[in-house]
């Protein structure tokens, strides 16, 4: 078995790399310490970088389609480890989970429709549906301070209102995030179940994105929402990718599965409008090597994300008790409550940059209800992370 030191510091500037080089560009000093998009500061697995090798040796990098071997890995992983036996033709490849949120967008409703989220929630959901003409209708998660504070999350849904709104606004489209981006919540079987139950009682079709569904920690299971109930699966697309699990968002390739047939032709007919059709080449070598063998890795980085956790738990408590952590389920994104600090929005924004040097996601791009809250990525080497921590410290104790 290959050990792998996630300790270890790659210099990651000078790659055209978007969490590193790009600061200036968007507004951040050049010097600030980034934790902010969801990719690792971690080099890809020993079995990941051997197939890549082999491929770029091979020297042809021409029109590719994958094969059994590929398809097989896919569905050997979804099986292996989510416990769901799907079906090869189910399987859409697209260039990533946002543009399959596109295309799902633009296949199941039409310009002026409502579609559904749940907020504070991974921006882009509310991007895509305003950027196609849609609605946005927003099914607030409530947020329990005192429930985090005893150990739980603090995140539950409110499911009164998620129907009201559904009949209300004649929804067609409910966006999922499962596991939850930014707050963490690895929803159970029991929410999920409710969920369907309302989606089928008014025929509303669920986009379900499982793409953080690698990452749960001990004491909690990811369920796939198609799963939950044999009739959920047809009218659910679930989105699925190699890239936050194996750190290999750059090679742009996702799998979408979707059960019932007619959904599937619809959402392939706006892929096809869009003239995508071949995926990368190396995307495919990189996902069949990663399904196929790379648990391995996985099992020690998740060893490792849990100890960064504790670690971060640990320093809040003794140094930043101003900052709560909002106990996370799943994922390596850590939604912090910075209310105590009684600044929110852009001045809470400023304040993590230019007094504490850092680039984190502010909380209010995740929605309104994120205002007074900051994402921090700790998928990085417990160094980095200390580092950060200790600035963040200074800052705040330094803070008027």
């Amino acid at each position: 078995m290959t050990r792998y030191n996630f300790d270890k510091i790659t210099n990651r500037k000078g790659t055209n790399c978007l969490k590193y080089d790009f600061a200036v560009e968007r507004g951040k000093p050049a010097d600030v310490l980034p934790l902010w998009v969801a990719d690792m500061d971690f080099p890809v697995s020993e079995e990941i970088t051997k197939s890549l090798h082999a491929a770029v040796e091979h020297g042809i990098y021409g029109y590719t389609q994958p094969k059994d071997a590929y398809y097989n890995a896919v569905m050997n992983w979804m099986e292996r480890n989510h416990n769901w036996k799907t079906e090869r033709e189910w399987i859409v490849k697209t260039p990533g989970v946002v543009f399959a949120l596109g295309a799902a967008v633009k296949a199941f409703t039409d310009p002026g429709d409502a579609i559904l989220i749940q907020n504070p929630v991974y921006y882009p959901f509310t991007n895509i549906i305003r950027d196609n003409d849609r609605r946005v209708v927003d099914n607030t998660l409530i947020y329990e301070k005192t429930a985090g504070q005893s150990g739980d999350n603090g995140y539950r849904i409110d499911f009164e209102d998620f129907e009201r709104k559904l009949e209300q606004e004649h929804i067609k489209l409910f966006i999922l995030c499962n596991p939850h981006n930014p707050v963490g919540r690895v929803w159970t079987a029991e929410e999920l179940q409710q969920l369907g139950e309302i989606c089928l009682r008014h025929h509303v079709i669920v986009v379900s994105d499982e793409i953080h569904n690698d990452f749960v920690y001990p004491g909690y299971e990811h369920t796939v929402f198609a799963t939950v109930d044999p009739c959920f699966a047809e009218f659910t697309v679930t989105c699925t990718a190699p890239s936050k699990t194996f750190n290999l968002a750059g090679l742009q390739i996702s799998n979408i599965f979707i059960p019932n047939e007619k959904l599937r032709k619809a959402f392939q007919t706006e892929i096809d409008k869009t003239g995508y059709d071949e995926p990368n080449a190396l995307g495919i070598v990189a996902c069949e090597a990663a399904y196929r063998a790379g648990e391995d890795w996985l099992d020690q980085l998740r060893a490792y994300l849990l100890k960064n956790l504790n670690f971060l738990r640990n320093f809040l408590q003794e140094k930043i008790p101003q900052i709560h952590l909002v106990e996370p389920e799943g994922t390596y994104l850590v939604w912090l409550d910075c209310s105590e600090l009684g600044i929110t929005g852009k001045e809470l924004d400023q304040f993590i940059v230019d007094k504490a040097g850092l680039w984190l996601d502010g909380g209010s791009m995740f929605g309104p209800s994120g205002a007074a809250f900051q994402r921090v990525n700790i998928a990085c080497p417990q160094a980095t992370l200390e580092l950060a921590l200790n600035k963040l410290k200074a800052a705040v104790d330094n803070l008027e």
